[in-house]
């Protein structure tokens, strides 16, 4: 639940200014060689390592929650009647050959673009936020062109092309259930050694599934935070992982999410209260300074944009502050940002 402290603050409180040689374009040559910066949230002091360190941090009953979602190849490239070239972004699918996408290069109402010789897209409606809807046509399911046609859905301040490579970089090692359209990057650190090392330590890892749509990196347009509203994101949280994690808070012990999709997952089944409730649900949470966390007690995460949700949600876990004071020790120390970027943990 958030306070009426938030009221107060304003879209460019978070703001900052980042180097742009800072934004990651390719992934660490090894996941867990990336660097990692700890913050203390109850002195703001920062300590520098290298992710593969994360297990000096973390102790014997932590508990580690992972987003499991696995990113799917979500954009198609298409061509306009006329021979121009354009773009379609899938972003959820509504039945089977109906989708809401985004659309570049081509937006009007009843337009077909082409995919291959033989599939089309008509553009059959409009939404809020540009998002709009397309019916394929010529095939029995477009899930089944997906691999063979479809790229990795890198995030626009990656200045190239997709890769082969990123097919496999671009996605967790652990990730499971497909439908998300963008990497929850703070898990993109782990490998299975990494993992196999913690659990053998006595720290435990439950999963929870948040398919990250456009609602996660949806620009805040408005100047008082309050009035942003975030897009709904599906997730789901086995009756398993609710007991792991409900048994670690009676016990008394950390519960860590990797990352903001698995804090809002937690955080939403939780509703106020210290008890995660396992099922299925839609997430609408935005969660900014004034916050009260319920269930999260560390976070694992990457360096978001400035003024983005993600770096509000950092910013009510940490204190906006110390926040930006880590992140101004992340830019002199010349870390590297966003998706393909380093990590921070925050305990």
């Amino acid at each position: 639940m958030n306070s009426p402290v938030a009221e107060r603050i304003t879209l460019s409180d978070f703001d900052f200014d980042l180097p742009e040689t800072l934004i990651a374009q390719e992934p660490s040559l090894q996941r867990d060689k990336s660097r990692l910066l700890a913050l203390y949230r109850a002195t703001g002091r920062v300590e520098h390592r290298i992710f593969s360190d994360i297990d000096h941090y973390l102790i014997p009953g932590d508990l580690l929650v992972i987003n499991d979602t696995k990113v799917f190849p979500c954009r198609l490239l298409a061509t306009k009647p006329g021979g121009g070239k354009a773009e379609i972004f899938l972003l959820s699918e509504r039945e089977q050959n109906l989708w809401e996408v985004l659309v570049k290069g081509c937006g009007t109402i009843g337009k077909r673009l082409s995919i291959t010789s033989d599939v089309e897209a008509e553009i059959t409606g409009e939404g809020i936020d540009n998002v709009k809807t397309v019916r394929f046509h010529g095939i029995d399911d477009i899930r089944s062109l997906l691999q063979e046609i479809g790229k990795t859905p890198l995030p626009p301040y990656i200045k190239r092309d997709a890769s082969r490579d990123d097919r496999e970089r671009y996605q967790t090692v652990y990730a499971a259930h497909e439908g998300a359209v963008a990497a929850p990057t703070a898990g993109l650190h782990f490998t299975g050694e990494l993992l196999q090392r913690l659990t053998t330590k006595g720290i435990e890892i439950a999963t929870v599934t948040l398919h990250v749509g456009p609602g996660t990196f949806q620009p805040v347009r408005v100047n008082m935070i309050t009035e942003h509203r975030m897009l709904p994101e599906q997730y789901a949280i086995t009756e398993e992982s609710a007991a792991r994690i409900n048994r670690a808070k009676a016990d008394g012990r950390r519960v860590i999410a990797v990352g903001t999709t698995s804090v809002r997952t937690i955080e939403t089944a939780a509703g106020g209260s210290n008890r995660v409730a396992p099922g299925q649900g839609s997430s609408e949470l935005f969660i900014y300074p004034g916050y009260r966390f319920t269930v999260t007690d560390g976070i694992i995460t990457n360096f978001h944009l400035p003024k983005s949700t993600l770096i509000m949600l950092v910013s009510a876990f940490a204190g906006r502050e110390r926040t930006l004071s880590a992140y101004r020790a992340a830019i002199s120390e010349k870390y590297r940002f966003y998706s393909y970027g380093d990590a921070m943990l925050i305990v």
